[in-house]
C-alpha cells in the first residue's frame, strides 16, 4: 500500500485542520515547502498537497507555494483543493505535479471533469469527502444529497480511476479509519481507493494495507509525533521502508 503524506497549505504555511474546520487549524510548518522538504528528506516518496485556500473558492489560493512543492522534483505529489477549470489543472501538471484532484467541480461541474478524463486519464483523480455519508463540497462547508457510495460507483462508470475518500468525522481527529466505508468502495469495479481520515498510528496503517485500499493518507499523526515517516512506511508493507 502506498502512504501519502499530508501538506495541507492555508496561507503558505503547512497547516491541519480539525473535522475541516478553518477556525480549528494547527500550524506546523510557517512555510508549506519546508514541510515538503522534510517528509521527502525522511524518505517519503508519495506526497499528497490541499490547498485549503482555494478549496474554500473565496477568491485566494496557494497555486505558487503548492508549484514550488511540485517542481521540486522528488517523489510523486498528488494535488488537489480549489482546482475548478482545465487551465488549473494543466498549471498544476506543468508545474510538476503527477496528479490532480478534482473535488467540488466534479459535483458541480461534471463536463469539466469528463473533459479532464478525456484529456489526461489517470491523471485526474476525485476527492469525495463525506459527512454522515453525503458528498460535502465548497471546502466541507457544504452537505450535498448526493449518497457517497453511490457517488464513487457513477464517477468508476464515467472513467475515473481513482478516488481519494475521506470520512470528515474522523479527519484530523486520530479516531482511527472508517474501515466499513473503504470495505464497501473496494467492491467498486475499476476503482482505486485511497483512504482520508482519521489514522492514528502504525495499527490504522496495517488495517488498510490488509483490506487492499491502494493508498492511504497521513497528516495530523504524523505532525504530532505519533506516527514519523519509516514506521508508516513499514506498516504499509513498503519494501526497504
Amino acid at each position: 500500500m502506498e502512504v501519502y503524506f499530508a501538506v495541507d497549505v492555508l496561507g503558505g504555511s503547512a497547516v491541519r485542520l480539525l473535522h475541516g474546520d478553518y477556525a480549528k487549524k494547527t500550524v506546523y510548518y510557517p512555510d508549506a515547502a519546508d514541510a515538503a522538504r522534510a517528509l521527502l528528506g525522511q524518505g517519503a516518496g508519495c506526497l499528497h498537497v490541499v490547498d485549503l485556500d482555494g478549496a474554500r473558492g473565496d477568491g485566494a489560493d496557494n497555486f505558487a507555494a503548492i508549484s514550488r512543492i511540485a517542481a521540486a522534483g522528488a517523489g510523486f505529489v498528488q494535488v488537489g483543493g480549489g482546482i475548478r477549470s482545465m487551465e488549473r489543472i494543466a498549471a498544476y501538471l506543468d508545474a510538476g505535479a503527477d496528479r490532480v484532484i478534482l473535488g467540488t467541480a466534479a459535483v458541480k461541474d461534471p463536463a469539466l471533469l469528463d473533459a479532464a478524463i478525456a484529456r489526461y486519464g489517470a491523471r485526474v483523480a476525485v476527492g469525495v469527502d463525506a459527512r454522515d455519508g453525503c458528498v460535502a463540497v465548497e471546502g466541507w462547508r457544504e452537505t450535498s444529497a448526493l449518497e457517497a457510495g453511490a457517488f464513487c460507483a457513477s464517477l468508476a462508470a464515467r472513467g475515473v480511476s481513482c478516488v481519494i475518500y475521506t470520512d470528515i468525522s474522523r479527519d484530523g481527529a486520530l479516531r482511527g479509519v472508517n474501515l466499513e466505508a473503504y470495505r464497501a468502495l473496494l467492491e467498486i469495479p475499476g476503482l482505486t481507493v485511497i483512504a482520508s481520515g482519521g489514522v492514528a498510528g502504525a495499527d490504522d496503517l496495517s488495517a488498510l494495507a490488509a483490506l487492499g485500499v491502494h493508498g492511504a493518507i497521513v497528516g495530523r499523526a504524523l505532525y504530532e509525533g505519533k506516527l514519523d515517516v519509516a514506521a508508516a512506511l513499514r506498516a504499509a508493507g513498503r519494501a526497504g521502508a
